[in-house]
């Protein structure tokens, strides 16, 4: 059996020959983290947004890739969109986008083999567009009260989850996501049989036995797109299970993560 401690060292030495990677390249790595919400009553707009960017800003400045944060959808064209290799959107939620334009440009990058990550609330924007929904992996449709519950690690060798334990406890919003699409890789998975929730058996009811998908990624469209439920709280991105977690996804989304861990020697 593998002990905690190699299997930490192992991760950290495959980070760092990736940030080593990312240091030499001729052209400078980006990333977009892009924070718009619609504003206006009844529109939630989570208060981790600073938290969040600072928390990518400091991956990038650890693992070298430079971090651009906007919440300006002007920066939605093909010129600008060109210059990163994931677009980040960090609980962002409802409409998102100005005009039809900016949606094409950044249909445009991920068909160009554009990368990107969806964090927390990201399932909740653009809820009348089927393709976003594709793209992201689901819908928003509800969460139960605020709990703690348990989350079962689906995939240990990948980049984004190989430093969690099998299980772990976490207190968050569980969020349920519909129209998903098939063939998402799950990552981390909520455990349900548990989870103070009436409305379950509504749904998801049996969809995915005694579990929900809280994480994944997945191709689609030509480019790469890692997702995950988890940080709503402000203290979520100071904790390295998630700090960790985002960083292993932005790595695969820009294209420069192993998708398996190399066997430990």
């Amino acid at each position: 059996m593998i002990s905690a401690a190699v299997k930490t060292s192992g991760l950290s030495v495959i980070l760092c020959l990736l940030a080593g990677s990312l240091l030499a390249a001729d052209t400078p790595r980006r990333v977009l983290v892009y924070t718009k919400n619609e504003k206006g009553a009844g529109k939630y707009v989570h208060d981790n947004l600073a938290a969040s960017a600072e928390a990518i800003r400091k991956l990038g400045a650890e693992h070298g890739f430079a971090v651009e944060v906007s919440e300006d959808a002007g920066v939605f064209t093909d010129q600008n969109l060109k210059r990163y290799q994931a677009v980040v959107f960090s609980n962002v939620n409802n409409e998102i986008f100005d005009n039809e334009d900016q949606k094409a440009a950044f249909q445009r990058y991920i068909r160009g083999g554009g990368g990107f990550v969806g964090v927390h609330s990201a399932t909740g924007a653009m809820r009348n567009w089927p393709w976003y929904w594709a793209l992201i992996g689901g819908k928003f449709l509800r969460h139960p009260k605020m709990q703690t519950f348990t989350i079962k690690v689906k995939d240990a060798t990948d980049l984004s989850t190989a430093h969690l334990p099998p299980t772990f406890q976490w207190t968050d919003e569980f969020y349920y996501v519909d129209h998903m699409p098939d063939g998402l890789h799950v990552l981390l998975a909520g455990d349900l049989t548990t989870l103070d929730d009436p409305q379950k058996e509504k749904y998801p009811g049996r969809k995915f036995g005694d579990e929900f998908p809280l994480a994944w990624r997945h191709e689609f469209d030509g480019g790469r797109s890692w997702y995950t439920a988890l940080g709503h709280k402000i203290e979520h991105y100071s904790d390295p299970k998630l700090t960790r977690h985002l960083l292993g996804g932005i790595l695969w989304a820009m294209g420069t993560a192993p998708q398996r861990k190399p066997a430990a020697q």
